[in-house]
């Protein structure tokens, strides 16, 4: 486990090195910042707008930051050529791998909770009033559901050539899931054989991203959702995070690192 730390601490302090995180951080804030002062046709629920738009932009500021930064860290490994001088301390390839992913992790979580905080106060100043509940709901199943991603794009770091193809490619994976994985299985009730059952296949074996998603709860001011079913979904996004790590092991340990 100290090895892993050791990594993630690394990952972790690469993050503070690098402008992307600042970069969104700061177009978030002014896009949001000068809607916020913006009474477009003296609505006035204009406020549930705001905020589906704020979160709208958390959810793709993290998406960059998990993606962009997991696709780059076994390939800027090889790249600066310090892999093997790392697996050639007390350092396994499951170590280092867990530790990448780790470091990724908490460097989301760092970020998701700077973007909700700035969202609270935000739509707390219109509102006048702090479902911190929904927010804490919100804002665990969204990093929880980033731990899949980042597993998912760890993967593929290890399968593309290029940080730039796997950049491409879970993007457009992900974008997929999020708008249409949820219909899959609707379309597939009125398609013929074998694609129905293709496409039903399809639909149970991908991860459904869009469960950790509850945007609408915080922009409707609905109450918080019942935590037995938050469990649920925590354990099914551990559980698929748990899968692409394992199989990101499996690929790790039989290539060649020359």
């Amino acid at each position: 486990m100290r090895n892993i730390l050791a990594v993630a601490g690394i990952v972790i302090k690469e993050m503070y090195r690098r402008k992307d995180f600042y970069v969104l951080f700061v177009l978030i804030v002014l896009i949001c910042g000068i809607m916020a002062f913006v009474n477009i046709f003296h609505d006035k629920d204009i406020v549930r707008y705001l905020k589906a738009i704020c979160l709208l932009l958390i959810w793709i500021a993290s998406l960059v930051i998990a993606i962009t930064t997991t696709a780059r860290q076994i390939p800027a490994e090889k790249e600066n050529r310090t892999l093997l001088p790392l697996l050639a301390k007390p350092l396994t390839r499951t170590e280092l791998l867990l530790g990448k992913f780790l470091g990724c992790w908490v460097v989301c979580g760092l970020a998701l909770f700077l973007f909700y905080l700035f969202f609270g106060a935000l739509a707390a100043s219109r509102e006048h009033r702090w479902p911190l509940i929904n927010y804490v709901q919100a804002a665990g199943l969204h990093w929880v559901m980033l731990g899949v991603i980042i597993a998912m794009t760890l993967l593929g770091s290890l399968v593309f050539a290029a940080p730039s193809s796997t950049n491409t490619i879970c993007f457009v994976v992900v974008t997929g899931i999020l708008l249409l994985g949820q219909h899959l299985h609707k379309v597939a009730q009125n398609l013929p054989e074998p694609k129905q059952s293709i496409l039903s296949a399809i639909y149970f074996a991908i991860p459904h991203l869009e469960m950790g998603d509850i945007r609408n709860l915080i922009v409707q001011n609905w109450p918080p959702v019942p935590w037995s079913v938050c469990g649920v979904v925590i354990i099914y996004a551990l559980a698929y995070t748990a899968a692409f790590l394992i199989a990101a092991c499996l690929v790790f340990r039989r290539r060649a690192l020359n």
